[in-house]
């Protein structure tokens, strides 16, 4: 019960948007369980009136079985009398002869029941099932926002696989159980207690001796649910490695045919898979061996009741809707088993799910951010230090950058420059001292606005699965396609665009690589025109491209530096030539700062990067 209670916690604040559908769900549910009882009673009415001797059965069996159920004495005595009424009226006995009415009602009652209990009970699984996808897509929306808002560092600690198995196979372990598992958990406690009244109705003791077996089916039901449970746990972990391999070896298949790896990485995969075999072989043993212990549980009970009716000589009507309303007790039993499993299962993706929904960004926004105007005086970094818990990647750094200021940054592989890109785009905060624009700390406006006055244009592009035009449009939400035409001109990418063949419509395969190193780089750059920031971070810009798309590339970054305050981060010191000012990073520290041909002449650390380039002044 504390597990159901856990889910059902865990899921409410997504299905209470559905209320509506989920209540009427629920009480299709309800009727639907009740339906069994009617159903056996039935059997009991029909059983009573054929059987030679009862002028008037239903009358007792119904007084028997409404009793302490109306709120009133009088409209219970009422009802039962008007419902003894319509069964004699409708339904046939032995030793009276059958008019149309008693044959339509033998013919008709138990098909009538059959479609009434089939179709509330197609209703509830509807209901819940249709309440179940939403509140799931609600729930991965909820998930991919929340890992939206989480800092970089959480994504350096998880993996491809982990973050996939998240998203989609823990909230389909959630989604599993509310559609199947949320409906039996409602319909089948309600048919046991409905089928467990009718039996009290007929003999109280016998049914007292049958629910005397019902703690014997708890305890395997429980024991074997806790196996599932740490074999889903287990099972899950292995899930996420293999998910994480399989991204690895597709994202790198270039490397792993080029050094011949594939059976290698076959082999970790079948590794991998044989202990997920293993793991689900536990899970379905725990699972399929519940049900030969209820049945055997059952049948036992089954046959102990068999006997007593025997010696006590119970009525052959009463025998025949004794040992069915027992039949029919186990098949709900049996499914409550299967949900148990269920929800064990489902245990160890909510965990999962709760503890990414917990997580808490280390960059927070603050209570009440700054707004942020246009971009006026200059961006500085005061006594900055910063490390990514395994010693200081940045010490002590202190740099003005005013604005229109055009700024180049050098340094060793490891020095210290992407660390500082990351800085500038809030990406993570100083552990120590602090950066501002135009006097106000970073960590004091919007993050919003902070980035919305800058443009990255990176080593690595970043293209999505969209059209060529939307990627450039991703630079500036709303933009026109005239707007978009234009900064693809302004990026010397518009001839290229108009050679694909639906031009601007072009999709975009993944990770861009149906275009050229220097059109995706001229892309991004686009992108970067139309976002029409102010501040400019080039980060590497063109150092995987080859001279010839360099040269095309660094015509349009010329283009879109003007007017702009512009920080370069390049190992290829040549792209640098045109910066008003340089600093050399080294172990984390500003060693060096100067114009280009200042630095060249100096014979310092930027002098032996330019020489071993080949560059001399």
């Amino acid at each position: 019960m504390q597990d159901v209670v856990q889910v059902l916690r865990f899921g409410w604040p997504y299905l209470r948007r559905y209320s509506g559908r989920f209540a009427s769900g629920v009480m299709l549910a309800v009727l639907f369980g009740l339906t069994n009882a009617i159903l056996l009673w039935a059997i009991n009415t029909i059983l009573l009136r054929m059987s030679p001797g009862s002028p008037a059965p239903h009358g007792e069996v119904v007084g028997t079985f409404l009793t302490g159920i109306g709120p009133v004495e009088r409209w219970r005595t009422e009802f039962q009398a008007w419902t003894a009424t319509m069964v004699d009226t409708w339904l046939p006995r032995a030793g009276r002869p059958a008019d149309w009415r008693q044959i339509a009602g033998g013919l008709l009652l138990f098909p009538l029941l059959a479609a009434i209990r089939g179709f509330v009970g197609y209703g509830s699984s509807y209901c819940l099932a249709w309440v179940s996808e939403r509140v799931v897509n609600d729930l991965r929306v909820e998930v991919l926002r929340k890992l939206g808002s989480l800092s970089l560092d959480y994504f350096n600690r998880a993996t491809i696989g982990d973050l996939i198995t998240r998203v989609n196979g823990d909230t389909a372990m959630l989604q599993r159980c509310l559609g199947g598992g949320l409906s039996d958990l409602v319909k089948e406690p309600v048919t046991v207690i409905g089928l467990v009244a009718m039996l009290f109705a007929i003999d109280w003791r016998l049914t007292l001796m049958v629910l005397v077996f019902f703690p014997l089916l708890v305890i395997p039901i429980v024991v074997l649910g806790k196996k599932v449970r740490r074999s889903a746990k287990a099972g899950l972990n292995t899930t996420i490695t293999q998910a994480s391999l399989i991204v690895e070896i597709l994202s790198g298949i270039r490397v792993v045919k080029a050094f011949n790896l594939e059976d290698h990485q076959v082999e970790r995969f079948r590794r991998m898979s044989k202990d997920l075999v293993a793991h689900s072989m536990r899970t379905i043993r725990a699972k399929e061996i519940t049900n030969p212990i209820i049945e055997t549980i059952g049948t036992l009970g089954f046959g102990l009741l068999l006997v007593v009716i025997v010696l006590r000589q119970v009525k052959i009507e009463d025998m025949v809707t004794l040992l069915t309303g027992v039949a029919f007790i186990y098949t709900p039993i049996k499914k409550l088993a299967g949900v148990h499993n269920l929800i064990q299962q489902t245990q160890a993706g909510i965990e999962r799910l709760v503890q990414v929904l917990g997580e808490r960004p280390t960059v927070e926004e603050a209570a009440r951010p700054l707004s942020l105007p246009d971009f006026r005086s200059a961006l500085s970094l005061d006594r900055v230090g910063f490390g990514y818990g395994h010693g200081n990647v940045l010490a002590d750094v202190s740099i003005e950058i005013p604005r229109g200021t055009k700024l180049g940054i050098a340094g060793e592989s490891g020095s210290g420059k992407s660390t500082l890109v990351n800085l500038l785009f809030r990406f993570y905060d100083p552990v120590s001292g602090c950066i501002r624009i135009d006097g106000k700390d970073f960590r004091d406006v919007s993050i919003r606005d902070l980035r919305e006055r800058m443009a990255l244009v990176g080593q690595e592009v970043v293209l999505f699965d969209m059209t060529v035009a939307e990627n450039i449009g991703c630079g500036r939400s709303g933009a026109t396609q005239n707007e978009i035409e234009e900064a693809a001109r302004a990026a010397f990418a518009h001839d290229f665009i108009l050679r694909l063949p639906q031009g601007y419509q072009t999709r975009v395969a993944e990770r861009g690589l149906n275009l050229s190193g220097g059109q995706r780089q001229r892309l991004a750059i686009a992108r970067a025109f139309i976002r029409d920031a102010p501040i400019l971070v080039l980060d590497e810009a063109t150092a995987s491209l080859d001279a010839q798309s360099e040269a095309e590339v660094q015509v349009a970054i010329e283009r879109l530096e003007e007017n702009r305050t512009v920080i370069c981060v390049a190992h290829r010191l040549s792209t640098l030539r045109n910066m008003d000012r340089i600093i050399v990073l080294s172990a984390g520290r500003v060693v060096e700062d100067g114009t280009f041909t200042g630095l060249v002449r100096g014979g310092g650390l930027f002098a032996d990067m330019a020489s071993r380039q080949g560059i001399a002044i």
